[in-house]
């Protein structure tokens, strides 16, 4: 009796540890995201890969410095919560149309471009500015189109 009541305990513990260690390993973001968005037909510049790992870890970028709701308030996100895309609300993936009267944040209300640039550039910026650091510097944030997508092969 006493004997299988210590196997079905130890048993019972051994799957909880199965368990939490498939949770925590199904919800870690990559450590490097390619930025290859399906909505758009064709990508016109090379695709963005950035390391997540390095921006969340090395540089103490918070989930929501980068992400945030439909309102614009940063998302108190754990490690590796399920995230919807980016395009998922900024939907639009054309051009904005000659003549279209827009104001700054409903272009990036709007458009996936605009915002995926106002967020990572406009955080680049700020960053460089923060820490004293020209675009030539080697340690700046990269902020010019080449900087950031490779050139296309």
């Amino acid at each position: 009796m006493k004997r299988k009541l210590v196997t079905s305990l130890v048993a019972a513990l051994m799957a909880v540890c199965f368990v939490s260690v498939a949770v925590y390993a199904g919800t870690q973001a990559a450590d490097t995201i390619t930025m290859n968005t399906k909505a758009y037909a064709k990508h016109t510049k090379g695709l963005v890969t950035f390391s997540h790992k390095v921006h969340a870890e090395e540089y103490g970028i918070s989930c929501g410095d980068c992400h945030h709701d439909d309102k614009g308030t940063p998302l108190a996100l754990k490690g590796g919560e399920d995230v919807q895309s980016c395009v998922a609300c900024h939907k639009d993936t054309g051009k904005k149309p000659k003549g279209e009267k827009l104001s700054k944040k409903d272009k990036i209300a709007k458009y996936h471009k605009e915002a995926l640039h106002a967020n990572c550039i406009g955080c680049h910026k700020a960053f460089n500015k923060k820490n004293g650091l020209k675009s030539k510097d080697p340690k700046a944030a990269p902020q010019s189109c080449k900087s950031c997508h490779p050139k296309k092969g």
